[in-house]
C-alpha cells in the first residue's frame, strides 16, 4: 500500500542560550491511508515535536527541522515533502489535509473570539462555504463530539467553557475539513471515560469511512490498546520500539516498554483491598516497604478535616443585547461530605459535572450561593480576606491546566518560592535550599529552576504545579486533574510521591479526576457527580465492587481496557442523551435525598 506520510531520519534542534539541543534523532516511520499509528513514550521524549514537526509549527516554536524528510501524498497522488514546502503550501495543508488536535485546549484556542468565530473561519477558507453554511457545519461537528446546547456553545468564548468542553470544540475544530491525516495529541486527557469512549469511536467511524489516516500520540496505553494498529514507543527523542499493537502488548522487546506497560493502572486490581496502594513501577524496591509504611495512616483514627455541607454554586448565564443575566447554570447543587485528615476523596464524572467547580468553591476561588464549608474546625465561608488569605497555607490547589496556571514570564524557581515568601516561611538561602528540595521531591532536575514554562513539557509543567503547592505544606489539597497530562510512568511517580506526602504528614487530597483505574487505586473514598449532583458516595471498594447508581455502572463500562484483543466499538457503548445543567431563573430543584445501600455507601434517590 502507498503510506500516505512517511517520515525519514528526523532530526529537530532547538536553539538555546546554552546552544543547541536535539529534541529528535534519526526518527523514521509511516501511516497508511485509514491506519492508527500510535506514538507512546514519557513527556519529554519527542512525541509532540515530531507531531508538531509533520505541520511544521515547531519553527514556531523555536525548533528547526535539521536533517531528514517528511513525505506527504497529495489528493492528486503528488509526493510533497513538508520539510521543504513553502509558507504558502503549508497554509492550504494546515486544517485541510493535515488536521490536528492539541494538547492543551485553552492555549490552543483564540480567547477573543467566540466558538463560531473559530469554527468556521477554516470551513469558509478551505471549503469555500459561506457563513451560513458553515454555521451550520459548525453546529453539526459540535453535536457529533457531544457538547449540550451547540446552539449556545457556538456564541460562547472559550473561557466559558469547562476544560473538556473546550478539548471537544478542538477535536470539532480539527474535523471540521475532513482531513486525510489527523494529528491527535493527547487528545482525550481532559476528557471523562463516557465522553473519551464516544471521541474514539467517532475517529474510528471518520477512519473508516474517509480512509483518514491518524497519527495518535498519548500517554494511555488503555487508548493505545482499544485505538492503535501500529505502535511506535520513543524514548529521549529517539524510537526504541515499534510493532503491531499485539505485539508491543503481548511480547515488548525492550525494558522502556515494559516499563511502559508495568506502570498501567488496571481496573480490578484493588479488588478486596482496604487502603490504597502505591503504583507499579520496574526496579521500584521501595513499593512493598512504603504500602507497609501506609498502613498506620489507614488505621488511624477518623478525625474530619474538610465538612462540605449542602454547597450549592451557580453561574450567571446573560443574554440579550444588556447583556442580563437570562438563567443559570447550576454547576454545583445541594452537594454534602466529608474527608478524613489523611485520606484521599476522589470526585469523578464527565467534563462540565461540578467536579472543578466543586474544588474551587470550597476554596472559594469561586463564590458559592450557599452552603457551608468547614476545614479544620474553621468555616472558611464566613472568612473575611485578610483571614482567608492566611488560611490558604492550609489549603492549596493544582490546577488541570498547567500552561494556564503558571506565570509565562517567570522562572520557575520564583514560582515555587513566591507561596514560600507570601506566608514568610522561608528567606535567603533557607529558601534557595527549600525551593531545590522540593524541585528534588518531584523528581525534576535542579537545572530546571532557572527555566521558563514554555520550556518544559507537558508532564513537566504538571510537576511544577505540584511542586508549587506542595510548599507550603498545606492540610488539604484539592487535585484537579493533577495526573491526567502525565504520561504513565511519570504519573506512576507523582501519585506515589503524594502518597507517600499523605503518609509522612498527614495530608488530605480532594481528587478529582476521571481516571477510573487511577481513582481506584488511590482513593479512600469516592463520590460520582453528575449534573453538580453527588449521586452516588462511599468507601471506595463499595463503589467500585458493588455501583449501584446507573451513571456510575455507566462510567465504569466505558473504562478502556489495556487489552488489544478486548476491543470495545461504539456499537457495544450505550452513550445517554446529553443534558444541560442550565435552568431558568428562580427555578428550584428537590434537595438531594439519599438512601444508604451498605455503611457509608449512599446513593441519591431518583
Amino acid at each position: 500500500m502507498n503510506a500516505l506520510v512517511t517520515v525519514d531520519h528526523l532530526r529537530v534542534a532547538f536553539a538555546t542560550d546554552s546552544g543547541p539541543v536535539i529534541g529528535v534523532e534519526d526518527v523514521s516511520f509511516s501511516i497508511n491511508p485509514g491506519e492508527t499509528v500510535c506514538v507512546v513514550g514519557e513527556s519529554g521524549s519527542g512525541k509532540s515535536v515530531t507531531s508538531l514537526s509533520l505541520m511544521r509549527l515547531v519553527e514556531f516554536g523555536g525548533g528547526t527541522i535539521a536533517g531528514g524528510s517528511l513525505s506527504f501524498r497529495r489528493p492528486d497522488g503528488q509526493i510533497l515533502d513538508l520539510a521543504a514546502a513553502s509558507p504558502q503550501v503549508m497554509g492550504e495543508i494546515r486544517g485541510n489535509e493535515i488536521g490536528m488536535i492539541f494538547q492543551e485546549p485553552m492555549t490552543s484556542l483564540n480567547p477573543v473570539f467566540t466558538v463560531e468565530r473559530q469554527l468556521t473561519d477554516g470551513l469558509i477558507l478551505h471549503k469555500g462555504l459561506s457563513r451560513d453554511a458553515a454555521r451550520t457545519r459548525a453546529l453539526d461537528l459540535l453535536r457529533s463530539v457531544r457538547i449540550p446546547e451547540p446552539e449556545r456553545r457556538l456564541r460562547q468564548y472559550p473561557h466559558e467553557l469547562s476544560g473538556g468542553m473546550r478539548q471537544r470544540v478542538v477535536i470539532a475544530m480539527a474535523m471540521a475539513c475532513e482531513p486525510r491525516l489527523l494529528i491527535a495529541d493527547e487528545p482525550t486527557t481532559a476528557l471523562d471515560v463516557t465522553i473519551q469512549a464516544e471521541i474514539l469511536a467517532l475517529i474510528n467511524r471518520l477512519k473508516r469511512e474517509n480512509g483518514m489516516a491518524v497519527l495518535f500520540i498519548t500517554h494511555d496505553m488503555a487508548v493505545v490498546a482499544q485505538m492503535a494498529d501500529r505502535v511506535v514507543v520513543m524514548y529521549r527523542g529517539r524510537i526504541v520500539e515499534t510493532g503491531t499493537v499485539e505485539e508491543i502488548f503481548e511480547n515488548p522487546k525492550e525494558d522502556y516498554t515494559k516499563a511502559l506497560l508495568a506502570a498501567v493502572p488496571k481496573l480490578g486490581e484493588m479488588k478486596g483491598k482496604a487502603a490504597p496502594e502505591r503504583m507499579r513501577l520496574i526496579g521500584d524496591e521501595a513499593a512493598r516497604a512504603a504500602t507497609a509504611a501506609a498502613a498506620p495512616v489507614a488505621a488511624r483514627k477518623p478525625e474530619v478535616l474538610l465538612d462540605v455541607r449542602h454547597l450549592t454554586t451557580r453561574f450567571p448565564v446573560k443574554g440579550g443585547i444588556l447583556r442580563r443575566t437570562v438563567a443559570q447554570v447550576h454547576a454545583v447543587e445541594d452537594v454534602s461530605f466529608t474527608l478524613n485528615v489523611g485520606e484521599t476523596l476522589a470526585l469523578v464524572g464527565e467534563s462540565g459535572c461540578g467536579k472543578s467547580s466543586c474544588g474551587r468553591s470550597i476554596l472559594r476561588l469561586i463564590e458559592p450561593q450557599s452552603g457551608e464549608v468547614w476545614i479544620g474546625g474553621r468555616d472558611i465561608g464566613a472568612l473575611g480576606h485578610d483571614d482567608l488569605r492566611r488560611a490558604r497555607a492550609d489549603m492549596q490547589m493544582v490546577f488541570q491546566d498547567p500552561f494556564a496556571s503558571l506565570n509565562p514570564y517567570r522562572r520557575l524557581k520564583d514560582q515555587v518560592a513566591e507561596p514560600l515568601l507570601n506566608f514568610g516561611m522561608a528567606r535567603g538561602q533557607a529558601l534557595k535550599d527549600r525551593v531545590a528540595g522540593i524541585f528534588d521531591r518531584v523528581q525534576l532536575p535542579r537545572a530546571f529552576m532557572n527555566r521558563f514554562p514554555h520550556e518544559l513539557s507537558g508532564g513537566q509543567r504538571q510537576r511544577v504545579a505540584i511542586a508549587r503547592a506542595l510548599a507550603v505544606n498545606p492540610k488539604l489539597i484539592v487535585a484537579d486533574e493533577a495526573v491526567s497530562a502525565l504520561d504513565v510512568s511519570v504519573q506512576a511517580q507523582v501519585l506515589n510521591l503524594m502518597m507517600e506526602l499523605q503518609a509522612d504528614l498527614g495530608l488530605s487530597y480532594l481528587f478529582i479526576s476521571h481516571d477510573m483505574a487511577v481513582v481506584e487505586r488511590v482513593a479512600h473514598h469516592v463520590g460520582v457527580m453528575y449534573l453538580g449532583r453527588i449521586v452516588e458516595i462511599g468507601p471506595r471498594a463499595a463503589v467500585f465492587d458493588s455501583p449501584q447508581h446507573p451513571y456510575t455502572q455507566q462510567l465504569l463500562s466505558a473504562v478502556p481496557i489495556a487489552d488489544p484483543r478486548k476491543r470495545r466499538f461504539a456499537e457495544d457503548l450505550s452513550f445517554k442523551p446529553i443534558t444541560s445543567p442550565i435552568f431558568p431563573i428562580g427555578y428550584q430543584p428537590a434537595p438531594s435525598v439519599y438512601s444508604e445501600v451498605a455503611p457509608g455507601h449512599l446513593v441519591l434517590q431518583a
